[in-house]
């Protein structure tokens, strides 16, 4: 069976559950109509299911590799993430002032669901660059933007996330990463960081690290942490690429899944120190960073959807379950009884074809019988974790409260 995007299930929620109409009257959104959120999707559509989608299985056969400090990504990563990036599909839902496309995320977020959908290994960094991207655009200083922020909305840099240490993994407060002032302002950063998602690659001419540090007297703990922005190049005053930046990777993590995501171990001042610039001001890293991190946070939230749907399209059980089987009402069904048992008071209306969509899938997921055989315990463990998500949202929708779970 071939990979198919759902664009009209999205449509369908977007018009009726999002009330994009509302969106469109937001300043700066009037044109993120139902006409301009079709005619995007259906572009985005073509993208992933022509271009992104085929590479999928090839990312599991033939993962990123390492050579010499050189990652190269699996064969047309480099070529697909060009069109990506010609596309401007980095930049959908970031500010037209640097070069974005200024749509809102209630159609970014279908976009990415379809990419995650098709290459999840592939999507992973759009994800991060997104992350690096709000996180200056909110802290950064307007020369830092001016630098980074039209070549990261372009597609023509990408951003990681530089948090974790051998030593430091969710207790950030014991990260060693050090940072030494300069006479210029900028800092020299020494450290290793670990599990860096696309620290490496070969798919754009700069990798812009976004690095936790600890500048020399900083207090203890958390509160003396600091946030860098470290490229893998440097930048010249005319906005060209300079000389290399004392930041390299040192190896990549060999792992079951999403092979073809290249994670990386960066060691940061081997040969002299790594330049980096400070965003903010110093002591206030942590707080910056979580800008990036809830970006990765909702990123991954999207994910779930997008492995949900890929399942019922692939899966002959979940397939089934979503057509013959069953149909819209037993959707319909499920979603109200989950409600009524949180006593949450939501209103939620589905058409035939919506009530296929991914967050039917997951609530299908959650209360149907598991399929036979050895996966049966997978499905169990996976029923439990979708019935606590859903029951999560609904009861966020209803009291109005936000929840986020650990980076």
């Amino acid at each position: 069976m071939s990979f198919s995007v759902p664009v009209k299930d999205m449509l369908f929620a977007m018009e009726h559950l999002a009330n994009l109409d509302q969106v469109a009257q937001i300043p700066g959104f009037e044109d993120a109509n139902l006409e301009t959120a079709q005619a995007v999707l259906e572009e985005c559509a073509k993208l992933c299911e022509g271009v992104i989608e085929p590479l999928n299985i090839a990312g599991d056969m033939h993962p990123s590799s390492l050579k010499d400090g050189v990652v190269t990504t699996t064969a047309g990563f480099k070529e697909a993430f060009a069109q990506f990036a010609e596309g401007g599909w980095q930049g959908l839902q970031h500010p037209v002032d640097f070069g974005g496309q200024g749509l809102p995320k209630t159609i970014g977020a279908a976009c990415l669901e379809m990419l995650n959908s098709a290459n999840l290994s592939f999507a992973l960094c759009p994800l991060l660059t997104d992350g690096a991207i709000e996180a200056l655009l909110m802290a950064g200083s307007d020369e830092l933007k001016a630098i980074y922020l039209e070549k990261l909305i372009s597609g023509q840099w990408t951003g990681t996330m530089n948090l974790t240490e051998p030593q430091a993994g969710s207790d950030l407060s014991l990260v060693r990463t050090k940072a030494e002032p300069l006479p210029d302002g900028s800092y020299k950063i020494f450290g290793t960081k670990i599990f860096i998602t696309y620290g490496e690659h070969d798919m754009a001419e700069n990798i812009v690290h976004l690095v936790l540090a600890r500048v020399a007297g900083a207090p203890e703990g958390v509160k003396g942490i600091s946030l860098f922005v470290v490229p893998k190049f440097l930048v010249n005053n005319d906005g060209s690429l300079g000389a290399r930046n004392d930041a390299h990777c040192v190896s990549i993590e060999h792992k079951m899944g999403i092979k073809a995501s290249p994670t990386a171990v960066l060691q940061f001042g081997d040969h002299g120190g790594a330049i980096g610039y400070l965003v903010g001001e110093e002591n206030r890293g942590l707080e910056y960073m979580f800008i990036m991190m809830n970006a990765a946070r909702y990123g991954v939230g999207v994910q779930g959807i997008a492995v949900a749907e890929r399942e019922r399209v692939f899966d002959p059980f979940y397939r089934t379950l979503g057509s013959e089987q069953t149909g819209s009402g037993l959707g319909l069904c499920i979603v109200q009884a989950i409600a009524q048992r949180l006593g949450a008071q939501v209103r939620l209306a589905f058409s035939d074809e919506a009530a296929q969509s991914g967050l039917c899938v997951a609530v299908f997921m959650a209360l149907a019988p598991p399929p036979p055989g050895d996966r049966a315990r997978m499905a169990r463990h996976a029923s439990g974790l979708a019935v606590q998500g859903f029951s999560a949202a609904l009861t966020a929708s209803a009291t109005g409260a936000g929840c986020s779970g650990p980076a």
